[in-house]
């Protein structure tokens, strides 16, 4: 039996722990060759990679921070250097910081913006160049939120940069879609991962949370990776400009405190 992803290679950006890692791993999974980004520290990235190496595919890794330009051409070159070239770009590097809208300070702001949209804007550009000059069709996803359509008071400068993905991705899906290039957003809600490890512990903030999530569970992160798979797949090849809420219902049934 085939994998969907059988002979493509991907670049996955913050894949050394969380939704990226287990979007690199499901991707090999699928037959994909990945190159794995990461920041600071290696021990996630090199599990990552494992992993990935123990389904029989290769991996790539680069340590790139995709807010500076530099970085950002470097994880494309060394994804050609390493891996032959790419097919799939997904864009799921993000941060956020948490403060009232008064106490904002530029360079949280500029922290935010520089990781959330600058970053997967220009990696996008340098990966469409690679991609135009050897005439290859691709697929671009990126790893938006709800919160590109969901209010999320004390997150202004995250809710203006995944807003700013959703438009860049509806703009790109028309621009690039005549090069035979698909770019949609996949939006999670609540998810399973480390940087929630606080709300896991804060017993009733977590049960307000699930309370507003008809489907009364956070995510998964392999329930974004599947779809990521599917998405870059061929099966995904006349779907485009599109932003696909993976949120348990949230968005529907969200109430603010």
């Amino acid at each position: 039996m085939s994998q969907l992803l059988e002979g493509k290679v991907a670049i996955v950006t913050g894949s050394a722990s969380g939704i990226g890692q287990s979007i690199a791993i499901h991707l090999a999974q699928q037959g994909a060759d990945v190159m794995v980004d990461y920041v600071g520290p290696q021990d996630g990235a090199l599990q990552t990679k494992a992993a990935i190496e123990a389904t029989g595919r290769k991996a790539g890794l680069c340590e790139a921070d995709v807010s500076r330009l530099p970085d950002v051409q470097r994880l494309v070159d060394e994804t050609w250097t390493q891996l032959g070239r790419a097919d799939i770009l997904v864009n799921n590097a993000g941060v956020e910081k948490n403060a009232a809208f008064v106490d904002v300070t530029e360079h949280d702001y500029d922290f935010v913006i520089d990781i959330n949209i600058k970053g997967p804007f220009f990696l996008t550009q340098a990966f469409v160049r690679r991609l135009i000059a050897a005439k290859s069709p691709g697929r671009i996803l990126n790893i938006s939120s709800v919160h590109e359509d969901m209010v999320f008071p004390h997150f202004t400068s995250y809710c203006i940069s995944k807003g700013g993905m959703r438009m860049m991705m509806r703009n790109l899906a028309v621009e690039l879609g005549p090069l035979g290039i698909t770019v949609n957003n996949i939006a999670p809600g609540a998810i399973n991962t480390p940087i929630n490890t606080s709300l896991l512990a804060d017993k009733p903030k977590l049960n307000a949370l699930l309370a507003n999530i008809p489907l009364g569970r956070l995510g998964e992160p392999t329930d974004i990776a599947a779809l990521v798979a599917f998405l870059a797949s061929d099966h995904g090849s006349y779907i485009t400009g599109s932003t696909y809420v993976i949120d348990g219902g949230l968005m529907r049934n969200y109430h603010e405190q």
